[in-house]
């Protein structure tokens, strides 16, 4: 039986939670709290295995709630519970388990708890439940996060063809999908810290891995045909560094 603990300014959303968590009979709430402060204090002495945490809070913020419990001697697995999606790659840079969209659905919290069991149990750190829970961060996974739908998706960034910014979204394609994000292709190339997905545009990154072939393009530009068949424009501007990187 795992130990959780809610905080959220919202009462019904409070009960919402508290009543599916206690339906899974996986999960023993532990207590709840509508402020950072209060939350802290009571989060350090009953020590939870997991803390479910709504990003907007009436006067505090849970991502500096999130950044103060992992700063505990005990740090128990964060599963941000929230309405908001834009702060879902914020979270993930928290060492957050996992995204939850409001409203509630019991079969995502039950997700939720089988994701964290399988991270008790993977690599070493199937500690009992009084111990917490230090999850991988996005970085370690290797993974990136993105929003789809009412989703927070961990796409494997070896996956990722290319990523581009168009009609003022930023859009990250993948061999089996894409998906559009609010951060800006600046934003996303920070995060991903990928030595084989590298700027070819000042609209384009590209995975070198998945580079098919070369097409000589009009004033010393190219096209790079992707593995999925798509064409990605090479800039004069990256061109040299292009070459030194692949050597042709």
């Amino acid at each position: 039986m795992m130990t959780a603990f809610i905080v959220d300014d919202e009462p019904l959303a409070r009960d919402e939670l508290r009543y599916l968590l206690l339906r899974t009979r996986e999960v023993e709430v532990l207590g709840e709290s509508s402020s950072m402060f209060d939350a802290l204090e009571q989060i350090k002495g009953l020590k939870p295995d997991l803390v479910f945490l709504d990003i907007e809070l009436s006067e505090d913020s849970g991502l500096e709630v999130a950044a103060q419990i992992r700063e505990m001697e005990h740090v128990p697995a964060i599963i941000f519970a929230t309405a908001y999606d834009e702060f879902a790659l914020q979270a993930f840079e928290l060492n957050a388990v996992d995204y939850v969209l409001k409203p509630f659905d019991e079969e995502r919290l039950r997700q939720t708890l089988d994701k964290i069991k399988a991270i008790r149990t993977i690599g070493g750190i199937a500690a009992p439940a009084a111990a917490g829970i230090r999850p991988a961060s996005e970085q370690q996974l290797g993974k990136l996060a993105v929003t789809s739908e009412d989703k927070i998706v961990l796409v494997d960034k070896g996956s990722i063809v290319y990523i581009a910014t168009a009609e003022g979204k930023t859009l990250v394609k993948t061999m089996e999908a894409e998906y559009k994000v609010s951060d800006t292709l600046t934003a996303v190339e920070k995060k991903l810290h990928a030595h084989d997905l590298v700027r070819v545009h000042r609209s384009y990154l590209v995975s070198l891995n998945h580079i098919a072939e070369i097409e000589p393009w009009f004033n010393s530009t190219y096209n790079l045909l992707m593995k999925d068949g798509s064409k990605v424009p090479v800039s004069r501007t990256y061109v040299k560094d292009l070459k030194q990187l692949i050597g042709f």
